[in-house]
C-alpha cells in the first residue's frame, strides 16, 4: 500500500479552498492519534513561553498541520517548516501567506544535509524518521541547529508493531518506510550518538491506540486504495466509526504504555 498518492490525492481536495484546507487540518487533528501525543508535549513545552520571541522548526513538515497549530499559539514565534517536497512546501507558503501567518516559512530542504547551527529553540519531526535511512546524520544536523536547551520532539513507530509489521515474516503496511519502527533503546542511543544528552521516551499507540488507528485509518485507506469511489461514502463509514475512535484516542493518549506501536522521544541539547 502506498500512502503517497492517496494523500496527493486528499491534498488536491482540500487544498481548493483556505477553508477547506483549514478543516483538513482539523480533522486530522481529530483523527490521528499522533496528533493527540504530540500536542499534549507541545502544551507542556510551551507553558510560560507564549510571550517569548522563540525560533521553532518543523523538520519534515508534510501538509503543515503542526506548523499550523504551533503559529495559532504565538505570534512571537518564528516557525521554519521544512519538508523536500516542492510543490508540497509551495501550496503551504501559499496557504500561509492566505491566512495572514507571517510568522512562518516553509522551505525545500534535505533534513540529511540541512543545519542551521544554534538557531532553534524547538526542532519538531512526526512520523520523518521511519522514511529517512541516514537517521544519525539527520540527529546530528538537528543536534546542531538547536541553541543550548533546545529541545527535540520525535513521534515515529515502534518496533513492537510500528507500520503495522508484527513479525519477521511481515512487510510494512506502508511501504515508503525504510525501517518498521525503533526499537526504544536504539533510538536513545543513536540520539546520545548524535549529541543529546537528556533524552527521555515513552510508548504510544497501545491496544486502545491501535483498534482506532485500524479503525480510522488503515481500513478506510485500504479501501480508498482498491477503489477511488469509497470517497463518497467515507463521510458515512466515519459517522459510524468517528465517536469511538475519538474515545480510543484520548484513552491512549491519557495512558502510560508498557508497550505500544508508536514512540514519543523528546531530547535535550
Amino acid at each position: 500500500m502506498y500512502y503517497d498518492p492517496i494523500k496527493k490525492s486528499l491534498g488536491e481536495v482540500f487544498n481548493r479552498t483556505p477553508w477547506l484546507r483549514r478543516l483538513f487540518y482539523y480533522l486530522l487533528d481529530l483523527l490521528l492519534l499522533r496528533t493527540w501525543h504530540v500536542h499534549r508535549e507541545l502544551r507542556q513545552w510551551a507553558k510560560g513561553r507564549t510571550d517569548e520571541a522563540l525560533n521553532i522548526l518543523d523538520a519534515g513538515s508534510g501538509y503543515g498541520q503542526y506548523t499550523y497549530w504551533l503559529s495559532g499559539l504565538s505570534k512571537k514565534w518564528q516557525i521554519l517548516a521544512v519538508d523536500v517536497k516542492d510543490e508540497q512546501i509551495a501550496d503551504s507558503n501559499r496557504f500561509f501567506r492566505q491566512i495572514g501567518r507571517v510568522n512562518v516559512q516553509f522551505a525545500v530542504q534535505d533534513l540529511v544535509l540541512y543545519q542551521e547551527p544554534n538557531t532553534f529553540d524547538l526542532a519538531l519531526s512526526v512520523d520523518v524518521m521511519e522514511h529517512i535511512l541516514e537517521d544519525v546524520e539527520v540527529f546530528t544536523n538537528i543536534h546542531a541547529s538547536l541553541k543550548d536547551g533546545g529541545m527535540l520532539l520525535i513521534s515515529t513507530p515502534s518496533d513492537q508493531g510500528g507500520s503495522d509489521v508484527h513479525g519477521d515474516d511481515e512487510t510494512s503496511f506502508i511501504e515508503e518506510h525504510v525501517r518498521d519502527g525503533y526499537n526504544i533503546h536504539e533510538i536513545q542511543q543513536k540520539l546520545r550518538t548524535a549529541g543529546f544528552d537528556r533524552i527521555e521516551a515513552q510508548y504510544s499507540y497501545g491496544e486502545p491506540g491501535q483498534i482506532s488507528w485500524r479503525l480510522s485509518m488503515k481500513y478506510p485507506i485500504l479501501l480508498l486504495g482498491a477503489s477511488k469511489w469509497f470517497f463518497v461514502l467515507l463521510p458515512f463509514y466515519y459517522l459510524v466509526t468517528f465517536p469511538f475512535c475519538l474515545i480510543l484516542n484520548w484513552v491512549d493518549a491519557s495512558s502510560k504504555h508498557d508497550s505500544g506501536t508508536g514512540l514519543i522521544v523528546k531530547a535535550w541539547k
